[in-house]
């Protein structure tokens, strides 16, 4: 039991060594490497603005996007002797135009990879577009990241929906390899997810089916809110001495919303946090009655509605990772809100998919026998995962939103 009183879990902690912290001043250096270019390189005058206001950004402004944290995480690895290798569709610049890590001179047509070229590194970075394959592609990636155990091998779908054309790669090696065959690995799976009215082939990654798989510590999954929370589970994974694959749910929209950038000194003083609390409502804990758990985007959704700060009876908490599921920190975080009468999973997938199910078995019998209410609010169970119109798409979400931030403690979803 956990010194709240709640019950605990009690499965053995992963083995997990914390990737060593970056200092500030070699996060501002690398940030300077990462988006230079050589003297009479032209780049695409859009694109010069965007990288020159990235910079302007992270160094004066103290704020650091996704695409930098990535980049930032890279070049410190690199610098430690880490190697790294991403691929994917599109992945050299990114689906959402937002990595840029091979930049082509507009006059010439020659490339450019600042991460080949930052002073100090010790090992060598790769970068490649690799074919619409899903099958093939993470099959290569997944024997490469067994054969070199030293490297951060990553594999990135477009969209995550489309992970699905290799899925019998992530059943029969990815999930059950250790299992099977003691064959280890730390390859990284990064699966754009989230629902922006995109239609069912774009919106999700199929959280549920990794939930599904994950057993006996065969891999991690995190949906991480924010770029220093991807910046810290990128080296952590790097440096992790028991070495297994980890799938990311990864941004679409959280790329440039103002309210996910985090902060330069994020990077340098933080780490990976499995569950964030809610800063806001820490500050009157005896008035919380209604703890909200979420995963991802939604968090955002709920926290920017304009209906959110007339609740001062509910506190909304992320859940960042989701395997291994973080029950002590959960259960902590719950606790300390002493007037807790109703906890609520909220999730923007139907109900028979995303996190519901698996986040359910694992909470609601430890909140039963002290008295709190646990339900769930989402979209209702569907085949498809998602709705085809962006109208009906935002509908469901508003919905899902409304429902939430209208709810009282004593009302049942």
């Amino acid at each position: 039991a956990s010194k709240d009183g709640v019950p605990g879990d009690g499965r053995p902690a992963a083995a997990q060594a914390p990737a060593t912290r970056v200092d500030a001043a070699t996060l501002r250096e690398l940030t300077q490497h990462v988006l230079a270019v050589p003297a009479g390189f032209t780049v695409h005058p859009k694109l010069a603005r965007q990288l020159e206001r990235r910079g302007h950004a992270a160094l004066a402004e103290d704020t650091v996007d996704w695409g930098l944290a990535e980049a930032l995480a890279f070049a410190s690895l690199l610098r430690d002797g880490t190697p790294v290798r991403l691929t994917g569709q599109d992945t050299e610049r990114g689906t959402f135009s937002h990595r840029h890590f091979v930049l082509h001179d507009v006059a010439t047509d020659a490339t450019w990879t600042p991460l080949r070229n930052i002073p100090g590194a010790r090992a060598s970075f790769e970068v490649y577009n690799s074919p619409l394959s899903e099958y093939a592609a993470l099959g290569f990636e997944y024997g490469y990241s067994s054969c070199a155990p030293e490297a951060l091998v990553l594999w990135e779908a477009q969209f995550g929906d489309f992970s699905n054309g290799a899925q019998i790669v992530i059943d029969q090696f990815i999930a059950a390899g250790q299992a099977k065959w003691q064959q280890t690995s730390r390859l990284t799976l990064l699966l754009p997810h989230g629902y922006e009215g995109a239609g069912p082939e774009h919106s999700s990654a199929r959280l549920e089916r990794f939930l599904q798989l994950a057993a006996e510590g065969n891999f991690r999954v995190a949906n991480p809110t924010n770029p220093a929370q991807y910046f810290h589970l990128l080296r952590d994974q790097a440096a992790n001495t028991m070495p297994r694959p980890l799938v990311v749910m990864t941004p679409k929209s959280l790329l440039r919303l103002p309210a996910a950038l985090s902060r330069l000194s994020d990077l340098s003083n933080g780490a990976f946090s499995a569950v964030i609390d809610d800063a806001g409502a820490s500050e009157h804990r005896d008035d919380i009655r209604h703890v909200v758990l979420c995963s991802g985007k939604i968090y955002y959704d709920l926290t920017l509605d304009a209906a959110r700060t007339a609740r001062t009876d509910l506190a909304i908490v992320r859940v960042e990772l989701l395997e291994p599921f973080p029950f002590e920190d959960v259960l902590r975080v719950i606790a300390s809100y002493p007037h807790t009468a109703r906890v609520t999973w909220v999730q923007e997938e139907p109900k028979n998919m995303g996190a519901r199910a698996f986040v359910s078995r694992r909470i609601r019998e430890r909140l039963t026998p002290v008295g709190i209410l646990f339900d769930d609010i989402g979209r209702p169970d569907r085949a498809s995962p998602s709705e085809g119109y962006p109208g009906a798409a935002a509908a469901e979400q508003e919905r899902i939103v409304r429902e939430v931030l209208d709810a009282r403690v004593g009302d049942r979803s």
